[in-house]
């Protein structure tokens, strides 16, 4: 199986330092949020982590209906990702991930059913399925 695609990303300093993508696209500054003790002001591993897999699995979304009747354009999808950070009670930490998926001109059953063939096709879920907890929502307008 050949990659489709491959990309670089250095982390320095951890949570209080930088991260600097290969091609310099992404250059952001890191800190620890106000809610764990930390000065706050720049984004976060979990920030970045919910950015990926929401747009990630929203093109999933589009990905799967191109070959149906029932097509979702780039406009129609609104995709939240919400991912928590919790102790493991064993001094480690887990994630959890809520992602809302908002899909306008499908009725619920169509939009449900394309959701999980998404869910079955994103490569973060792919990536996260009995690791993290992910709780998927779908509303339609």
């Amino acid at each position: 199986m050949s990659t489709l695609y491959s990309t670089r990303v250095t982390a320095i300093g951890g949570r209080s330092g930088t991260v600097r993508s290969e091609d310099g696209v992404l250059d952001l500054p890191l800190a620890l949020p106000m809610t764990m003790g930390g000065k706050g002001g720049a984004t976060n591993p979990e920030q970045l982590f919910a950015a990926g897999y929401a747009s990630c699995f929203e093109n999933a979304v589009i990905h799967v209906t191109r070959n149906k009747a029932a097509k979702v354009k780039d406009n129609d999808i609104v995709v939240v990702a919400k991912v928590g950070l919790s102790p493991n009670g064993s001094g480690g930490f887990v994630l959890s991930v809520a992602l809302d998926v908002a899909i306008t001109g499908l009725d619920q059953a169509t939009a449900e059913e394309i959701v999980q063939a998404a869910h079955a096709t994103c490569p973060y879920s792919n990536a996260v399925r009995g690791n993290i907890d992910v709780a998927i929502t779908v509303t339609t307008n």
